[in-house]
């Protein structure tokens, strides 16, 4: 059976496709310029609802709080999971605050 198997696919092509596909072409964003100093500066501290960035966040304000009094901090949690965009959460940062720190967790 199997000799006949081959024989009926001699002289047949086949199409093998590769599965790993073709990366986007990404085009790299520069970084923001570094502020000259914090004192007098409005930094939201933001979670991104990924795995106890929370309360990473909140000992990072406690730490401005103790060290860098002057540092006004907002802690400020994303609508949604750190998967989908939250632009009312960018838009009331570009208002109100002079940076931004991103928590991602562990």
């Amino acid at each position: 059976m199997q000799g006949n198997t081959a024989t009926a696919m001699a002289g047949r092509k086949i199409t093998v496709l590769n599965p790993m596909g073709y990366p986007p072409k990404v085009t790299g964003k520069p970084m923001a310029p570094r502020l000259g100093s914090l004192d007098g500066k409005t930094i939201y501290l933001v979670d991104a609802r990924f795995d106890d960035s929370d309360k990473f966040l909140k000992q990072m304000q406690a730490w401005f709080a103790e060290h860098m009094p002057g540092v006004k901090t907002v802690f400020k949690q994303m609508s949604s999971v750190y998967t989908e965009d939250d632009p009312a959460t960018w838009e009331e940062i570009k208002a109100n605050g002079d940076a931004a720190i991103i928590g991602v967790g562990h």
